[in-house]
């Protein structure tokens, strides 16, 4: 099964980059192929104009529409996801998540912001038809270390919620092609007999 990375930060290096790497680490560890997209190396030209015909994007797009799932990760910022996140979701197809799983994360400052993920993403994935949004995973960047000897490393109650929405994304997957035949058959017209 196919897994889209997909990364709102506008840093290279930051907490929500790491998770999300973490996370895509895991599941390739479970046989699931995972691809790579930070939207900022997407150009901000065509982005902030709306080019759904520059190379990047038309690029960029067919590696949504070709996912089986989408992790997805943003920081926080004003309360909400990135604006080049919002820049980029603005330029999917009105389906665009058609069928897709989707596992959200966010990072933050504080908890204060940790319900960003069911009030202000969720809404908008779920407008672009992603058929199973699971729970989002919200982590403080204090609860998250790395450092170039340890690596990636989370608190123990962050760790656990990783392990959860890995294995639950990985079920979800592995579950797929069987809800595929199921709506297929839902779908094809039965032959005259």
């Amino acid at each position: 099964m196919s897994v889209l990375l997909l990364g709102g930060s506008p840093a290279a290096s930051s907490s929500g980059a790491r998770l999300l790497q973490h996370i895509g680490d895991k599941l390739a560890l479970q046989g699931h192929r995972c691809n790579r997209l930070q939207v900022r190396d997407l150009p901000a030209e065509a982005l902030l104009h709306g080019d759904f015909n520059d190379p990047a994007i038309v690029r960029a797009t067919a590696l949504v529409l070709d996912a089986d799932a989408i992790v997805i990760a943003t920081p926080v910022y004003k309360a909400s996801y990135t604006g080049i996140l919002k820049a980029f979701l603005d330029l999917l197809p009105q389906d665009g998540l058609d069928g897709k799983l989707v596992l959200p994360l966010a990072t933050g400052g504080s908890q204060s912001h940790m319900l960003v993920l069911d009030y202000a993403l969720r809404p908008v994935l779920a407008s672009l038809s992603a058929r199973f949004i699971l729970p989002g995973i919200y982590a403080t960047s204090a609860q998250l270390q790395w450092s170039p000897e340890a690596g990636f490393e989370a608190d123990a109650p962050i760790a656990a919620r990783i392990a959860k929405g890995v294995a639950q994304l990985s079920a979800e997957l592995q579950a797929l092609p069987s809800y595929r035949a199921a709506q297929h058959q839902l779908t094809t017209p039965a032959l005259a007999a």
